[in-house]
Parts: C-alpha cells; sequence; structure tokens
C-alpha cells in the first residue's frame, strides 16, 4: 500500500463501532487522518467544525440518519467528497443519496477493503481537480478584473487629455474671433440643458459638450476681416463662411486624436437641417446624429439672440420664435419641444461676461 504525501482528513460517521474502528484503522494505515462520529448529530458537529477533505458515512444510525446527514451539508457536498457506505444495498437507497449530493455507494460489508481505498482516492482526486479549477476561476477573474479597472483607468486618462485638447482648441478659437467671445461656451450650456431634457445617454452627453465647445473650430480659416466684417456679407462672404463646417470636419478628420465621440461627425452636421436645406452636405431627418441636431437648435438660438459683428441682439424672444416656426421642418420638433420648454418653464438664461 501506497502512503499519502501529506495527510488528509477523512470523516467517517458509522454507528457499529467495530466497523467504524476497522475502517478506522485502515484509511489510518494508508496515510489519512480519520475523524470518528458514532451517529449522524456527531457526524455533523464534526463536519462543521472540522472541515473534513473527504465524509464516508452509513446510512442507518439511531437518531440522526445518514441522510439527514446528507441533507444537512448538501450546500457543502459539490467541493466535499462523499461515499455512503451501507448494509442496504437498495436502489431506492442509491438513488436517495446520489440526489442528495453523494459522490459513491458501496455495499457492506466490504471483503476487500482495497475497493475502499480506490473510491476514497477517486474522489479525492476529483475533489482536488474542482478545487484547483475553482482556484485557477478565482484567479482569473482577478486578473480580468484587474486588468479591467487598467484599462478603465487608462480610458479615462485619455478622455481627460482629450477633453484638455478641446478645451485649447476652443480657447483658441474664441481668440480668433474675439467678436462672438463666449459663443461656444453659450450654445455648449443650452445644448446641454437641451440634452438632460431629452434624457440623452451619459456618453452621448459628455461627447456633445465637447462638441459644442469646437463647433466652429473651422473658423480658424476665415479671414479674420470677414468674421469681423461690421456691415452684410456678400454672397461670397457668406459662402465662404458656410465652409467651416466642412473646414472642422477635415482638422478633426486629419488629427491623430482618437476620440471616443462622434465629434467630427457632428461638427460636421451642426449646420444641416431637418428637411434637407443645410449645408454642407443637405443630409435630412435621422441621417443626422441626434446630437448635431440638439447643437444646430442651440447654435441658431445663441446667435439670434446675441451680438453680431454686422447686426445687434436680436433678442432671445426673437430666436425662439425662429425656431418655433421651423419645428420639424428646419430643426427637430422634439429638441425645439425641449428647447421653448427651458427657457419658458425651467428659467434658463444665457451668462454674458
Amino acid at each position: 500500500m501506497k502512503t499519502i504525501p501529506s495527510k488528509e482528513t477523512i470523516l467517517l460517521v458509522e454507528d457499529d463501532s467495530l466497523v467504524r474502528q476497522s475502517i478506522a484503522f485502515f484509511l489510518e494505515n494508508i496515510g489519512y487522518h480519520v475523524l470518528q462520529g458514532n451517529d449522524g448529530r456527531e457526524g455533523l458537529e464534526l463536519f462543521t467544525r472540522e472541515s473534513p477533505d473527504a465524509i464516508i458515512l452509513d446510512l442507518q444510525m439511531p437518531g440522526m440518519s445518514g441522510l439527514e446527514l446528507l441533507a444537512a451539508i448538501k450546500s457543502d457536498l459539490p467541493a466535499t467528497p462523499t461515499i455512503v457506505v451501507s448494509g442496504t444495498g437498495s436502489m431506492d437507497d442509491i438513488i436517495a443519496t446520489l440526489k442528495l449530493g453523494a459522490w459513491d455507494y458501496l455495499t457492506k460489508p466490504i471483503e476487500d477493503l482495497a475497493v475502499l481505498e480506490h473510491a476514497v482516492t477517486q474522489a479525492l482526486e476529483k475533489s482536488r481537480l474542482i478545487k484547483e479549477n475553482k482556484r485557477y476561476q478565482l484567479h482569473l477573474e482577478e486578473e480580468v478584473s484587474k486588468r479591467t479597472a487598467e484599462l478603465q483607468r487608462r480610458e479615462q486618462e485619455l478622455k481627460m487629455t482629450l477633453i484638455s485638447i478641446v478645451d485649447v482648441v476652443a480657447s483658441m478659437v474664441e481668440k480668433r474671433d474675439p467678436y462672438t467671445a463666449g459663443h461656444e461656451q453659450r450654445v455648449t450650456s443650452l445644448a446641454l440643458a437641451i440634452a438632460r431634457e431629452l434624457d440623452l445617454d451619459e456618453e452621448r452627453y459628455e461627447g456633445l459638450g465637447l462638441s459644442a465647445a469646437i463647433h466652429d473650430l473651422g473658423k480658424v480659416a476665415i479671414p479674420s476681416e470677414i468674421l469681423a466684417k461690421p456691415g452684410k456679407l456678400t454672397s461670397i462672404e457668406y459662402q465662404l463662411i458656410q465652409t467651416h463646417a466642412q473646414i472642422g470636419y477635415d482638422i478633426l478628420t486629419e488629427g491623430t486624436a482618437a476620440f471616443p465621440w462622434p465629434i467630427k461627425t457632428i461638427v460636421h452636421q451642426h449646420h444641416e437641417r431637418i428637411n434637407g436645406s443645410g449645408y454642407p452636405l443637405g443630409l435630412s431627418g435621422h441621417d443626422l446624429l441626434i446630437e448635431s441636431r440638439i447643437l444646430s437648435v442651440a447654435d441658431v438660438v445663441e446667435a439670434m439672440a446675441s451680438h453680431r459683428p454686422y447686426r445687434p441682439a436680436l433678442g432671445i424672444e426673437v430666436a425662439l420664435q425662429e425656431i418655433s416656426k421651423h419645428q420639424g421642418t428646419l430643426y427637430d420638433a422634439d429638441v425645439v419641444t425641449a428647447c421653448l420648454s427651458l427657457f419658458a418653464n425651467k428659467k434658463f438664461t444665457f451668462e454674458y461676461s
């Protein structure tokens, strides 16, 4: 008989002292540490206190039977191999014990204890494999969790870097066109307020805010004398200003920063209109991102309500009348409703420095 390298503990629950002691002697002789219980209740106490590596139990015992013991420890049995050794050998008993989680069933008397040794060895080996697999799974889950947390941290750092880039670009655009200083910030505040009214999800809300902050990025390519021209623009000058949406898109497309939001598309579409009459692509309806539809309304309202080099401020009432008049044609109906509600019910106002 081979010796077990490290002692594993076996709980032996048997009311027949002669049978119990002979089995215990055999198991200890081949290297196991054996705990002995003479009935189900004592077996349950030993199981709870000692957490044995395996259990060998009889079925027919006074007080708490083997089946009752199995039922009491059922939730722990998947990882604790349990071998039933019983003199009944009935099919009903075998089925009942297996249903309760027993791993094996041997019939008494056991003529050849090598059969018991084999059953115990096989059960413990299977148990070790289950435990090793659980440890591996736990380690794997911890590793996945750690790597996920690291990826999230890096993603957040990247987002913060990109947001800083957007802030720098927005500041540059404002300095390039001092006559509309504060326009981007005011458009952003209104666009985000509309987005909240529409219950836009957080990721799209974040992308909208960044897009609004640099929606006029393309104006860096427009001559400053045209941007600051005090009188009415000629048709050629107006067409030149209209190119800023495409230029802004081109700049963002050529950049190396990979934004996790569709910023370049939102910037590209902020002068498109629901009926297809906008520019530069003439897109219509749901071909336009919801962020673009929100930004276009916020941009129009702020532009009309505020002072421009070529005209004085028209006021918020005129601006709201404009979007209301063209609700569902030039401007998204739901976006307009949300915007009107902000000014009428939420007392939204623009902040001017």
